[in-house]
């Protein structure tokens, strides 16, 4: 879905709402502009209105003009996409991704480029600059418990318009699986149910956060026996199906898609994956922030291509460590991404990460 930034008309708009919702009378179009104006829209003139991407507004405003897109970068089997993930869908045929894997920026926040930049320089905003702990530096956190009521909703919103776009480029049976957290899960999850795809439970990653635990912000000895929050140590990546065509046989032999891959002949996939947190060898090489380890990532993205066949795609592609695993397991994959600096540190990282071979180390 194609945004002009020199404004749309109510007709234009109803194009391409059509092409998420089904055809919606111009009239409701127009109500709907007025009552989301200027919060989420802004009228450039009368009856032409553009999104407000400015730091009032909840959608990123693009981190690349779009005459600034560099060219796709390629690395044997992986293939990396400088763009807007909802522009490259717009542009893909129906019923032909095979299985989606990605970290999505669920809190909208903290991936504008005001929060990119107050993180980049060590400012922290939405992002938690965590002190140290036992001389250890600690990585910076999202304040997703900041979230107003308003924010959530347009988290909804956000997921739910990227499902609808996502729903017909899927092949039937193709898998969906997006990283979330204990706290926004229900937002997520209810945003794609609602889109049409079908809710297949969670792959949790079990792992040693250093997100919750804490005492009482200025009252540590005060309140010295009480943790705000429990301790994280689980993360959930909610999965999701697009409904098969009859049989899941009969959608494996048209599709090649409908299941999970085994990891072996006596043992079926999981749905619990022990986890480390991510080794410092890893983020010297990728220096994300969300940057999840291609122990864990392997093992999801081996498993969500049933018959070892198709193409795996991150449409929010970060520093490209899914790219990086598909690569590692043999799987030939696309990932997208709009911010240039991450794009960069994609290029110089996929080869590195897809030839690490990372140990597994106990976290509990």
């Amino acid at each position: 879905m194609q945004f002009s930034s020199d404004g749309l008309s109510a007709k234009q708009i109803a194009e391409r709402v059509a092409k998420v919702n089904g055809q919606t009378p111009e009239s409701s179009i127009r109500s709907y502009l007025r009552l989301n104006t200027p919060d989420v829209f802004v009228r450039e003139r009368r009856g032409v209105y553009r999104l407000n991407t400015g730091d009032g507004g909840y959608l990123q405003r693009p981190l690349a003009d779009g005459s600034l897109w560099q060219e796709p970068f390629h690395f044997e089997k992986a293939t990396l996409v400088h763009g807007d993930c909802f522009d490259w869908l717009d542009t893909q045929e129906d019923n032909s991704i095979y299985a989606v894997v990605t970290d999505p920026p669920y809190g909208l926040q903290e991936y504008t480029p005001k929060e990119q930049s107050k993180l980049r320089n060590g400012k922290g905003g939405v992002w938690r600059i965590p002190p140290s702990y036992d001389g250890h530096s600690r990585a910076p956190l999202p304040r997703f418990t900041t979230l107003t009521a308003v924010q959530k909703a347009q988290l909804r919103e956000f997921f739910f318009i990227w499902a609808k776009l996502l729903f017909p480029k899927l092949r039937p049976g193709a898998n969906i699986v997006v990283a979330s957290n204990p706290l926004l899960a229900d937002i997520v999850s209810g945003a794609l149910s609602d889109a049409g795809l079908e809710r297949r439970g969670a792959i949790i990653r079990l792992v040693m956060t250093m997100r919750g635990g804490d005492r009482p912000k200025a009252a540590h000895e005060e309140f010295d026996g009480v943790s705000v929050l429990p301790r994280s140590m689980w993360e959930p990546w909610v999965l999701f199906r697009k409904p098969i065509e009859g049989r899941v046989q009969d959608n494996l032999r048209k599709w090649q898609t409908g299941g999970f891959r085994r990891p072996s002949d006596s043992a079926p996939f999981g749905d619990v994956i022990r986890s480390a947190p991510t080794g410092k060898k890893e983020k010297a090489i990728a220096p994300h922030p969300s940057l999840k380890p291609q122990t864990f990532l392997r093992e999801v993205v081996r498993g969500v291509l049933p018959l070892g066949e198709g193409v795996v795609v991150d449409p929010f592609a970060g520093a490209g460590s899914t790219l990086a695993a598909a690569e590692a397991v043999g799987y030939p994959s696309i990932g997208v991404e709009r911010d240039p600096y991450y794009f960069e540190m994609a290029t110089r990282a996929i080869k590195p990460l897809a030839h690490l071979t990372p140990q597994l180390t106990n976290a509990f």
